[in-house]
């Protein structure tokens, strides 16, 4: 995982162009959960990858073109569900309240 800069993890030394990514950050009350994990779904709910949450709630996953879901899981906390699209060229932000 990456470093988390001001703003949110850094791209530096990655070709967006030629990838398809997913990334965020996972909150509650406004404060960064670093003890999550969030887990990347396929169209069909199938489990993909599974990354933890860095200590300032972030997490990034290289995905394929395509609809994805984000479960995030935490402590003290009901699994949250994002719908993500991601496509080769862009960043598809996401910010989980849980």
């Amino acid at each position: 995982m990456c470093g988390a800069t001001e703003g949110g993890l850094s791209l530096d030394g990655i070709d967006v162009k030629k990838e398809a990514i997913v990334q965020g950050q996972v909150l509650r009350s406004g404060e960064p959960v670093g003890n999550a994990y969030v887990r990347l779904l396929d169209r069909t709910g199938e489990f993909t990858a599974e990354v933890p949450t860095s200590a300032s709630g972030h997490f990034r996953f290289f995905a394929g073109d395509g609809e994805w879901t984000l479960r995030t899981l935490a402590p003290q906390a009901d699994p949250v569900d994002n719908k993500v699209v991601a496509a080769v060229g862009s960043v598809a932000e996401v910010v989980v309240a849980i």
